[in-house]
């Protein structure tokens, strides 16, 4: 479960991670609740399949879960969350978002993937947010 925003200078590209940003966190596991995530299991879990971990739960829904932007109207996002099994889809849905009221009005069922849509649309905003800096920047010269 994603906490806090990892070191991002450690990761190559980290807008590619499955919640766009490197992320600190806890794992979820039975049993292992809470459980802080060493640096080495996070590259593992921050790349979407954690199949070598050795807490993944034989019985899961899915391995992997991804999100992408939709569909973006002004300060309305819908985000897109496809969750993965075997490789393969394993369900889908759309989230809506409104940054100028800063709250869901779609959110997730599933508590987990909704921290996990929260991260993700932080990490989009915060580049979004830099990029219309930097062009502003640019532009000034």
């Amino acid at each position: 479960m994603p906490s806090r925003r990892s070191d991002e200078a450690a990761w190559l590209h980290p807008v590619r991670l499955p919640l766009g940003a490197a992320w600190e966190g806890t794992c979820c596991a039975p049993g292992h609740q809470g459980t802080i995530v060493s640096s080495d299991e996070l590259r593992e879990c921050n790349l979407g399949y954690a199949l070598g971990c050795s807490r993944l739960p034989l019985d899961r829904t899915s391995d992997a879960v991804r999100f992408g932007i939709a569909c973006e109207n002004g300060t309305h996002f819908s985000l897109r969350v496809i969750c993965e099994k075997n490789y393969r889809p394993a369900g889908d849905r759309v989230l809506q978002y409104d940054s100028q009221q800063a709250q869901w009005i779609q959110s997730h069922p599933d508590p987990q993937i909704q921290k996990m849509a929260e991260c993700y649309m932080e990490s989009y905003l915060s580049r979004k947010t830099h990029s219309a800096v930097d062009s502003t920047s640019s532009t000034d010269r």
